[in-house]
């Protein structure tokens, strides 16, 4: 699906993003970024496999909502214990846990193939609506509804399904590529080693020479090549699951979830 939700912004347009209106701001308002359990400022919104997408500048909410706050206390992504029904209750398929990257990369593998449907719409996308942060990241961008995220770009939503099936502790969820970022690096999970399993994040402008504000895409490693390139699973790649490889060149950063040794 891409184009579709290119780099966005609510707040500051060009000419011609002003001209489409206030009915413009409702669709965008889908495709701003979740920092579940999490939620931290941001700077740039983007999640999509296109090169040449159109820049626009975001700024992210810095303060946590009520909701999202009281998520966390039930369910943290790893930091505290929770019961199989309360990590249901939040999204989890099963509670946080020891999960080795392996696990995670397997899970994703499985995935590809997997298209978009009618309206741009994933299995991605429908669990990430079902979960009660989608209600709390809604609230605290600004208190669009939780529709808004249908048919938005999904290469985070893939990314933080990949965890909640698994367990996998303190991988985040989140649907804006740079707040995602920006929470791994402020939780000192942050690098520039493409490790098996770390969250990779893509600037196809700037590449590893631009920072995490122009992050456009997100995807899991699968292996460091060691020939400068790197072997991923990405979503929301020409509108399907994908596995890629990749110039490290492309890449701004790694985030680390606390994986199983």
């Amino acid at each position: 699906m891409t184009g579709r939700f290119d780099r966005l912004s609510l707040s500051r347009f060009t000419p011609e993003d002003k001209a489409v209106g206030v009915a413009a701001s409702a669709v965008l308002a889908g495709a701003i970024g979740l920092a579940v359990f999490n939620p931290l400022a941001g700077e740039r919104a983007v999640a999509d496999d296109a090169p040449q997408a159109a820049a626009v500048v975001q700024q992210g909410k810095s303060a946590e909502s009520p909701a999202a706050a009281k998520a966390a206390e039930r369910a943290d992504g790893g930091t505290g214990n929770v019961s199989a029904a309360d990590a249901r209750a939040e999204g989890f398929k099963v509670a946080p846990r020891a999960v080795k990257p392996s696990e995670v990369i397997k899970l994703a593998e499985k995935q590809i193939g997997t298209r978009e449907g009618k309206g741009g719409m994933t299995k991605y996308h429908n669990w990430y609506v079902s979960t009660p942060q989608a209600a709390a990241t809604a609230e605290r961008d600004g208190g669009f509804s939780v529709n808004d995220y249908k048919g938005a770009q999904w290469c985070n939503m893939f990314v933080s399904w990949l965890g909640a099936q698994t367990g996998v502790k303190n991988m985040g969820w989140d649907a804006y590529t740079v707040q995602h970022a920006t929470w791994f690096k402020k939780t000192d999970r942050w690098g520039h080693k493409p490790k098996p399993g770390a969250v990779v994040f893509f600037d196809w402008k700037n590449g590893s020479s631009g920072g995490i504000g122009g992050i456009d895409h997100v995807g899991i490693v699968v292996k460091d090549n060691g020939n400068g390139k790197i072997t991923t699973v990405e979503g929301n790649t020409d509108n399907a699951v994908k596995k890629k490889v990749r110039d490290k060149s492309q890449v701004v950063g790694y985030g680390y979830p606390d994986y199983a040794s």
